[in-house]
């Protein structure tokens, strides 16, 4: 049985498996991100909204926002680091009202895998970011962007990339 029909609060039998369907592991990051829903031709249908991303995987990512956006649909993605924008294509897996904050919580497929590369580069960029805040704060005094790279990539790389590739 599926978990998505099992209902909330149902005490599920001993022995009895629940299946999840997802394929990736989800780590749990809150990232800025703007979206547009696209129609045919790349037009947008909707204006551009703000939010963040919840949870980020090598398939895809969750993000909230306050309009439905209808299963199916091509969105288009822009998520920025610094002074650059990455842009990213991908489809509504599913959209689900969040009762408790009144939000729709998005979920989406990666189109091509350049983009879910790309993802993964940005999420690596502001681990390292935020890394380099720390080691400032440990020194006392401004860690370089490519020094704190340097140490990230030394120290944390190859746990990372276990994790997701």
């Amino acid at each position: 049985m599926k978990k998505e029909n099992i209902k909330k609060g149902v005490k599920v039998p001993k022995g009895f498996i629940v299946r999840d369907r997802r394929r990736f592991i989800r780590h749990p990051l809150s990232l800025p991100l703007k979206f547009k829903v696209m129609g045919k031709n790349q037009v947008a249908l909707i204006r551009e909204s703000k939010t963040r991303t919840i949870n980020i995987s090598l398939g895809g990512l969750l993000f909230s926002s306050r309009s439905p956006v209808k299963k199916g649909s091509t969105i288009s993605l822009k998520m920025p680091f610094e002074d650059k924008i990455f842009n990213v294509s991908a489809k509504v897996v599913h959209c689900k009202k969040s009762f408790d904050i009144n939000l729709y919580n998005i979920g989406v497929k990666f189109n091509r895998l350049q983009d879910a590369f790309k993802v993964k580069l940005i999420e690596q960029l502001y681990l390292i970011s935020e890394y380099r805040d720390l080691r400032s704060v440990q020194l006392g005094r401004e860690v370089p962007l490519e020094e704190a790279s340097k140490e990230w990539i030394k120290r944390y790389s190859e746990r990372f990339r276990r994790l997701y590739w």
